[in-house]
C-alpha cells in the first residue's frame, strides 16, 4: 500500500486524467492510514463539482468519489451520465449493493464484465449480491465458475466463507475460510469482520474486539464492524470509545439510523455510569459515617462525653468541631487525641462536615425496640430505590433511613426531578419496613 505522502488526493481527483482501480486503491489506502484524509477527499469532490465543464473522465472520477464518500444515490446518477465504461458500471453496481438493491447490482456487475472489467472481481461482487438476496445456490455456482489465480485471493476465500455460513451450519469451516482470507490479506475488512462475528457469538469478547478494530480501520469503513465494536465497548462500560465508533459512522453517513440511536444510548449510559459511580462512592461514605462510635474501644471518659453531646456516629463527629468537643465538660486533650486517631483510621477528620450541621433527631429512640432502632440507622441504599429517587437523596444529603423519616412528602417534592411517582416509591419501600415519612 502506498503511503499517504506519496501523492496528493486532491490532485488525483481533480487533475489526473488517468483514473482506475489502482488510483481508487491509493485513495482508500490513504484514508485508511489517516482518516483525516477523508476531509481532503470531500473537499476535492466539492472543487470538482464546481468545474465548468466536466469531461467524461472527470465525471467518472466524480461518480466513484461519491461512492467512496457514501453518497450512493449521487454516485449512481453521476456514473449513469458518464462514459458508460466498465469502471462506471462496476461502481454503479457497488452503489446499488450499498443501497441493498441486489438485483440492480447484479445487472451492473454483468455489464462491467461485458465492457472489460476484471471477470474474477465482477463474479465475486455478484456472488455477494446473490447471497444477500437469498440465492445461495447462485452464489455457489458463481464461486465454482472461477479458476486460476483468483482462487488464491483474499476476497475469494471471504466470499466462500460467507456463502457457506449463509447456506448451512458449518461454523468451523467458515472460520477456516475467513482465516485463509486474512492470511492472504491481513487488512481484508470483510474477513476480519467474519472472524470477529464468530468470536462474538462464542463470547470471546477480547478476541472479537481486536478483529472488529482491525476491520474498522479500512476505508470505506466497515459499518457493521464499527456498530458491533461500539456495542462491545458499551458492554465493557467503555462508553467514550463506543461513542467514537458511532461518530465515525455518522461522519460518513450523517443520517444512519442505528448509529444515531446507538450514539444517544451510549451518551445516556455514559452519564448514568458516572452517576452510578458517584452514588457508589456516596454509599460507601454513608456506611462509614453511620458507624456507631460505640464500635470503637474508647475510654470511659470519651464515651460519656460523646453520649452527653448526643454524638452517636462517625458522621456526628465529622460534623462536630474540636472547639465544640473541648467545650464539653470533662473532655480534654487526651480524649481529643483519641477521637482524632479514631477518625483518621476511617479517613475522616473532626469538623470535616461541619458545614452540614448535625441534624437534630426527632425520633424518640427510647420507645424503639433494638430491631426498630437498627432500621433507622441503616443506609438509604438498603431501600433499593430507583436512580432518580437515589439522586434526590444525595441532593438532600440524606444517608440513613432515619434521616429520610424526618422529611415530609411535601419537602421531598421540592427536590429537583423528584415527582409523585418517586414519592410513592419511597413510601412503598418504607412501608415494607413498617415505616412512614413524617406527617404521613
Amino acid at each position: 500500500m502506498a503511503m499517504i505522502t506519496d501523492f496528493d488526493i486532491k490532485s488525483l481527483v481533480c487533475d489526473n486524467s488517468s483514473f482506475g482501480p489502482n488510483e481508487i486503491k491509493l485513495i482508500s489506502g490513504a484514508i485508511t492510514e489517516d482518516f483525516s484524509q477523508y476531509a481532503v477527499l470531500r473537499d476535492a469532490v466539492a472543487e470538482l463539482e464546481i468545474g465548468e465543464d466536466l469531461t467524461p473522465a472527470s465525471t467518472v472520477r466524480l461518480g466513484v468519489c461519491y461512492y467512496l464518500l457514501g453518497r450512493f444515490s449521487r454516485a449512481i446518477e453521476t456514473l449513469a451520465e458518464s462514459d458508460k465504461g466498465a469502471l462506471s458500471y462496476f461502481y454503479i453496481g457497488r452503489s446499488h449493493f450499498a443501497l441493498e438493491d441486489n438485483a440492480a447490482a447484479v445487472v451492473n456487475y454483468d455489464l462491467a464484465e461485458r465492457f472489460g472489467y476484471d471477470r474474477g472481481i465482477c463474479v465475486l461482487a455478484k456472488v455477494e449480491a446473490l447471497r444477500n438476496s437469498g440465492d445461495c445456490d447462485g452464489a455457489l455456482q458463481g464461486l465454482e465458475s472461477l479458476d486460476g489465480a483468483i482462487m488464491q485471493e483474499a476476497d475469494y476465500a471471504y466470499q466462500y466463507g460467507e456463502t457457506v455460513a449463509a447456506s448451512r451450519d458449518a461454523s468451523e469451516l467458515v472460520v477456516e475460510w475467513f482465516e485463509r482470507a486474512v492470511k492472504a490479506d491481513d487488512t481484508h475488512a470483510g474477513a476480519l469482520f467474519g472472524l470477529a462475528r464468530e468470536n462474538d457469538r462464542r463470547g470471546n469478547d477480547e478476541v472479537a474486539m481486536d478483529y472488529y478494530r482491525r476491520s474498522s480501520m479500512s476505508f470505506p469503513s466497515h459499518v457493521g464492524s464499527l456498530l458491533n465494536l461500539g456495542l462491545l465497548y458499551e458492554d465493557h462500560a467503555q462508553y467514550d470509545r463506543a461513542q467514537q465508533c458511532y461518530r465515525r459512522i455518522l461522519e460518513v453517513f450523517p443520517t444512519h439510523p442505528k448509529a444515531s440511536l446507538f450514539l444517544k444510548d451510549a451518551e445516556a449510559s455514559d452519564d448514568q455510569f458516572f452517576d452510578l459511580e458517584a452514588e457508589k462512592a456516596q454509599d460507601r461514605m454513608s456506611q462509614i459515617l453511620n458507624i456507631p462510635v460505640t464500635d470503637f474501644e474508647l475510654s470511659v471518659r470519651s464515651r460519656n462525653c460523646l453520649a452527653n453531646m448526643g454524638v452517636e456516629t462517625l458522621g456526628d463527629l465529622a460534623r462536630t468541631s474540636e472547639q465544640e468537643l473541648l467545650g464539653s465538660k470533662n473532655f480534654g486533650e487526651t480524649s481529643l487525641i483519641e477521637i482524632r486517631d479514631m477518625l483518621i483510621s476511617k479517613g475522616l477528620s473532626l469538623g470535616q462536615l461541619a458545614h452540614e450541621g448535625r441534624p437534630e433527631p426527632t425520633v424518640d429512640r427510647s420507645q424503639l425496640s433494638p430491631e426498630e432502632a437498627a432500621v433507622y440507622d441503616r443506609p438509604i441504599s438498603d431501600l433499593n430505590l430507583s436512580v432518580r429517587a437515589r439522586k434526590c437523596m444525595v441532593r438532600l444529603r440524606m444517608n440513613t433511613i432515619g434521616e429520610l423519616l424526618r422529611k415530609t412528602g411535601d419537602e421531598m417534592l421540592e427536590c429537583k426531578n423528584f415527582g409523585v411517582t418517586s414519592l410513592n416509591e419511597v413510601r412503598e419501600k418504607l412501608e415494607i419496613h413498617g415505616l412512614k415519612l413524617r406527617g404521613d
